[in-house]
């Protein structure tokens, strides 16, 4: 027994030894020797990302659309940061001292070792007038990296922007690997393609003293990686047409859509008003953006692929031709009488045949062939009569991009409108509406909305008798220039190509002899087919709509130009189209320069230029 107790003892004894010794060791380790301190103010590691070069962007021939631009984001580590004059700090980075409280606080929030973005997007002039003053900021030090800039004011909806990634977009799996403080696509190009341009990032790990001040690379590098540049991108963009497109729109309220109808690569994408993507960059941007964001003018808005609620008017009386010829109901001899009786219409010859339908767009005339269509006798009953027919119509419809997404390479894409059953049934009830419930589709109003990129593309499919292929901005990716091949899928309408011919003559004589008359390039041998419009616009003056492609031959551009406001498509929107034909086509403006200053003037819109 007696054993036991002393054994006890014992191990009590070595137990409080060697606590004593420890005990020593760290006091000694803490308060006397001072090597181990040293080491620690000498050998901190400091995590530097590495942001790589984000991918270029060029238009289709070679000129650069966007590039990288140095810019420094003003890092914070709160642990670190201590002692701190706060007024001082926000008076040099011009923001206010309840701002730098704000950002304090949610940098501890985030993490109080690891290292947040305190003031992002600073210019070399403004890192040069901090630089000098962060040695009185312990916890303050400056990470270097590259933003957008754009050498072109021009193409900023379809291009878009990039911003610090958002904390909802952070908790979600889709964005793994991306961390706070790092920059994503918000928008068009750029966040669409942003798996390619965005690149991969690089860490490099540095010795710093508490000063901040640099002990040279951990381990001479040998955990540091290199970052990996973004691939480079060309664009179907022509951006000397792009440009002239927004000049001529200047002032105006619509967009342009042109398209290569053999491709359907974009040669110009306007959507006005426009801004300038530079607004987008630098330190500024959140201000930029609410400020347009809050435009009564609507700024932001993506008009090419967004403005689907307003109807096409009677460029849509070509669809209902060709899918009346395609059902057989019509021929291009077919001839009927101008009879205002049954819907009202402007002055020109009657009767007409299908050529002389389109060229004078003759309200009467569609109405009874669009009757024709829908009423085939398919029941004895009207109402089920009506209802069958508009079915089938809707079907042919869809086949030409019409109330549906195209698949533009870019979102914010939607589909518009085209009308339905299930929609009548809805207001009406089942077999309780007929064709005089309905006739206004026939020359495009109604319950049809469309968006100025299906109308280009809807001049694609006419130029190219029958199909079309998905409209698109990126021609190729990376150094080897591989195309998509999504984007250069093919679309077959469920109209046979021979039935095109007679409504391609009918659009020649619109130009040459109709209403489409300001976008004749006859006098420099190329010949442009095309169709006026009129949206009709219960909130004040009708919108002009005006649908072209040329040449005849072999056509080379598609386009649709859509004037809020411009009341006649003859008169506004046709002169556009004309012009951006002519300067395609061309590389100049010679055929058209009265019409270049009629435009200009703005004398359509009640606008003098400036």
């Amino acid at each position: 027994m007696n054993y036991l107790e002393n054994r006890k003892y014992v191990i009590q004894a070595i137990f409080l030894v060697v606590g004593i010794v420890y005990a020593l060791r760290l006091f000694y380790i803490q308060v006397i020797d001072s090597s181990y301190k040293q080491a620690a103010e000498t050998n901190a590691i400091k995590t530097i990302i590495q942001y790589p070069f984000r991918g270029l962007i060029y238009d289709r021939n070679g000129e650069l659309l966007v590039q990288n631009t140095p810019v420094y984001d003003l890092m914070i580590v709160p642990k670190e940061a201590r002692n701190i004059d706060t007024l001082r700090l926000a008076n040099m980075l011009d923001i206010t001292l309840e701002d730098a409280r704000e950002r304090f606080k949610k940098a501890r929030t985030y993490s109080w070792v690891k290292p947040s973005i305190f003031q992002q997007m600073l210019s070399t002039a403004d890192f040069a007038h901090i630089q000098d003053n962060l040695i009185d900021f312990p916890g303050f030090y400056i990470n270097a990296r590259t933003a957008r800039g754009y050498p072109h004011q021009s193409l900023g909806h379809a291009l878009g922007y990039i911003a610090e990634i958002s904390p909802k977009q952070l908790e979600d799996s889709t964005y793994k690997g991306y961390r706070p403080g790092d920059y994503i696509g918000k928008a068009g190009i750029e966040m669409a393609y942003e798996k390619y341009l965005m690149g991969q990032r690089g860490v490099k790990y540095k010795m710093v003293n508490v000063r901040g001040i640099d002990k040279g690379s951990f381990k001479d590098g040998a955990y540091d990686t290199l970052s990996i540049a973004g691939q480079n991108m060309v664009s179907t963009i022509d951006l000397d047409l792009q440009a002239y497109g927004e000049y001529l729109m200047n002032g105006a309220k619509g967009s342009i859509v042109a398209i290569e109808p053999k491709t359907g690569e974009i040669l110009a994408y306007v959507s006005a008003p426009f801004y300038d993507p530079n607004l987008f960059t630098g330190k500024d941007y959140g201000k930029n953006y609410m400020q347009l964001l809050q435009d009564p003018d609507k700024t932001m808005f993506n008009r090419p692929i967004m403005a689907d609620r307003n109807p096409p008017g009677s460029i849509f009386k070509l669809t209902q031709a060709l899918i009346a010829l395609e059902d057989g109901v019509i021929n291009p001899n077919t001839t009927y009488a101008c009879n205002k009786s049954l819907v009202n219409c402007h002055p020109h010859p009657s009767p007409l045949d299908l050529r002389g339908a389109v060229q004078h767009s003759c309200n009467p005339w569609f109405f009874q062939a669009y009757k024709a269509l829908i009423n085939q006798g398919k029941s004895k009953n009207t109402f089920t009569d009506t209802s069958l027919g508009l079915k089938d119509w809707r079907e042919h419809v869809l086949t030409f991009g019409f109330g549906k997404k195209l698949g533009i390479d870019i979102p914010g894409e939607k589909s518009g409108i085209i009308a339905s059953t299930d929609l009548y049934d809805r207001v009406y009830g089942k077999n309780r509406w007929k064709y005089s419930t309905i006739y206004s589709l026939s020359i495009g109003q109604g319950e049809l909305g469309v968006t100025p990129l299906q109308m280009a593309n809807f001049m694609a499919i006419v130029a190219n008798k029958g199909y079309y292929v998905t409209p698109h901005l990126i021609r190729s990716i990376g150094e080897d220039g591989k195309p998509l091949a999504e984007n250069y899928e093919r679309h077959y309408t469920s109209v046979k190509p021979h039935h095109f011919d007679p409504i391609i003559e009918g659009m020649a004589e619109v130009v040459r002899a109709g209403t489409g008359r300001k976008a004749s390039l006859d006098k420099i041998g190329i010949t442009v087919c095309g169709k006026t419009g009129t949206a009709q616009n219960p909130q004040g003056p009708d919108h002009a709509v005006f649908v072209a492609f040329a040449p005849k031959e072999d056509p080379k551009i598609a386009i649709a130009v859509y004037v809020e406001h411009g009341k006649w498509g003859g008169q506004s929107a046709a002169p556009i189209a004309g012009l951006m034909i002519e300067k395609y086509m061309t590389d100049s403006i010679s055929a058209l320069k009265v019409q270049e200053k009629w435009v200009l003037s703005r004398e359509y819109l009640n606008i003098k230029s400036k």
